[in-house]
C-alpha cells in the first residue's frame, strides 16, 4: 500500500500542473473532441472552397462540374486550412503529446515495479 502513494502524489502533482494552467487534463475523450472538432473544420472548409468556385463559375457563365470544383476545393483548402486552424491543430497536437508523456510515465512506473524497484 505504501507503494501506491508516490504514484498518487505524482498523479496529483501532474494534476495541479494541469489546474494551474487553466487546462482539462489530457484523456482519450478530450484528444477525440479535439480530432473531431479539427477535422469538421477542414471539410466545412473544402465545401465552402467547393461551393465558391461551383457557384462563382455558373455566375460566370461556366459550367463547373461538381467533382472538379471538389477536387479544386480540397488542394485549395490543405495548405488554407493549416493556417486557418493553426490553433485547433496546435491543441491536437498539445493532446497526444500529453497523452502519450502520462502512458510513458504509467509504463515506466510498471516497469520499476516489475523489476521491484522503490521509489
Amino acid at each position: 500500500m505504501s507503494e501506491d502513494l508516490p504514484v498518487e502524489a505524482d498523479m496529483k502533482n501532474a494534476g495541479a500542473e494541469n489546474a494551474g494552467t487553466g487546462e482539462k487534463p489530457a484523456t482519450t475523450g478530450t484528444l477525440i473532441t479535439a480530432i473531431v472538432l479539427y477535422t469538421a473544420a477542414r471539410l466545412a472548409l473544402v465545401v465552402a472552397i467547393a461551393a465558391v468556385i461551383f457557384f462563382v463559375g455558373k455566375a460566370a457563365g461556366v459550367d463547373v462540374p461538381l467533382v472538379v470544383a471538389a477536387v479544386f476545393g480540397v488542394l485549395i483548402a490543405l495548405p488554407v486550412g493549416m493556417v486557418a486552424f493553426k490553433t485547433l491543430r496546435l491543441r491536437v497536437n498539445d493532446q497526444i503529446t500529453r497523452i502519450d508523456a502520462a502512458r510513458s510515465a504509467r509504463h515506466d512506473e510498471l516497469q520499476s515495479r516489475l523489476r521491484g524497484d522503490s521509489e
